[in-house]
């Protein structure tokens, strides 16, 4: 299957919440605590429905042969900065492990992108754990400039 021709990036529905999930649980590097355990799957539906509530918020999947192979969430900001200009975020991209290397990220963030220029916003920012080189090198390739350090505080 050519991911290129045969996968679908679409708005994700309610239902995709469990495939959602595993594709962060199986993520080794992650470290959010995700899971696949059904007992968990209230938490996940909240967030889902949160996510759709707002009007600012859009949570997309990538499938390909009816199957979830990724996932990517955008999130418009509008600042005072920049004389009021609007910024897009691209949060939680994920690739499922093993279909890495067919071009589903890169068509994930390219049409991210898009939704972004759609919006009139006048940048798009990610952030990226600082294990993840691969993904860096990825981001990079895709013309992101690593010009900013990000810091967090857990609450």
């Amino acid at each position: 299957m050519n991911a290129t021709t045969d996968m679908v990036i679409r708005p994700a529905e309610r239902a995709d919440v469990p495939a959602i999930a595993a594709l962060f649980a199986a993520d080794p590097l992650g470290g959010h605590g995700d899971t696949s355990d059904a007992a968990a799957r209230p938490l996940y539906e909240a967030a889902f429905d949160r996510i759709a509530e707002s009007p600012n918020d859009a949570l997309y999947v990538a499938e390909l042969g009816g199957e979830v192979a990724g996932t990517f969430q955008t999130t418009i900001i509008v600042s005072l900065t920049g004389r009021g200009a609007a910024t897009m975020r691209i949060e939680a991209v994920q690739t499922r492990g093993d279909l890495r290397g067919r071009g589903i990220g890169e068509r994930m963030i390219r049409f991210a992108i898009d939704r972004a220029r759609e919006a009139g916003a006048a940048n798009v920012h990610l952030t990226s754990n600082l294990t993840r080189i691969d993904a860096h090198r990825f981001y990079k390739r895709l013309g992101f400039d690593q010009s900013h350090a990000g810091f967090k505080l857990k609450l």
